[in-house]
């Protein structure tokens, strides 16, 4: 219940450009929040369709921010404790595309 209120608020801050930070993609979703038992740690899976670099520059441009982000969740979301936000890049997306792709190919040869 709280990884989906996070995940809302992040991604919320992230299209109205609350977060303003120049390697930030407008592009970039979070994807996934998963909470550590003690909900003391955060981790933000962020994923985007730009390129792998993109990603990698948004995901360093939220933790460059997670201190601003934390304040603001603890406000909006009115928790005693605001969990530690770690991000990190999720290419499932990628990988799915790449498999997919891959699967199409086989089939090709076996029709040939």
């Amino acid at each position: 219940r709280l990884e989906s209120r996070i995940q809302e608020t992040i991604s919320t801050m992230i299209v109205t450009r609350e977060i303003k930070h120049h390697g930030l993609s407008p592009f970039v979703s979070v994807s996934e929040v998963t909470l550590s038992r003690d909900k003391a740690y955060a981790t933000v899976w962020v994923t985007t369709f730009e390129d792998e670099q993109t990603l990698q520059q948004s995901v360093e441009a939220l933790q460059h921010a997670a201190g601003f982000i934390q304040k603001r969740l603890g406000v909006l979301l009115k928790t005693r404790n605001t969990p530690k936000l770690r991000f990190k890049a999720d290419t499932s997306l990628k990988e799915a595309q790449a498999m997919h792709e891959l699967i199409d190919s086989l089939h090709v040869n076996d029709e040939q």
